[in-house]
């Protein structure tokens, strides 16, 4: 697939590839809520589409920020694993709901308050290696931190 970019900018040329308002979702809901397989994605909260969920998985792994892969007991089912450039995108995940709880309660009072929010206001990094190494654990246990991909 050949990317084009509006431009030489940094930042610019970021939001060319997780700009979209379905890709981060979907990065976080496998960082922070564990889901990994296409029904997963169907059954969430946000509700997105399956013919954009479809579109927007396969550009995720064709950026290189997922893989599709098979679970090593169900060799039927695909699952979706973040990569080392996917697991980079953490921390602006973790900006992104920092701002939010910051600057959106006013308009969304409903926003989630549990103890995940306490922890993100009072130990951003904290929040960070927690959800790090959830991750790297799950990777291990499926036997995928082997792969090149996720090894830092």
């Amino acid at each position: 697939m050949e990317i084009n970019f509006r431009c030489n900018c940094p930042f610019t040329s970021a939001l060319d590839i997780i700009g979209d308002k379905w890709m981060l979702v979907i990065v976080k809901q496998m960082l922070i809520e564990n889901k990994q397989t296409f029904k997963d994605f169907t059954e969430s909260d946000e509700s997105i589409a399956t013919n954009i969920l479809t579109t927007k998985l396969k550009q995720l792994e064709e950026f290189g920020i997922i893989i599709k892969t098979k679970l090593p007991n169900n060799k039927k089912s695909n699952i979706y694993l973040l990569t080392k450039k996917g697991l980079a995108l953490t921390p602006i995940i973790i900006e992104l709901g920092i701002w939010s709880d910051t600057h959106l309660r006013d308009l969304n009072p409903n926003i989630a308050n549990g103890i995940g929010m306490e922890l993100l206001r009072t130990n951003k990094a904290e929040f960070e290696r927690g959800i790090n190494q959830k991750y790297r654990e799950k990777l291990a246990t499926i036997n995928y931190i082997k792969n090149s991909d996720f090894t830092s």
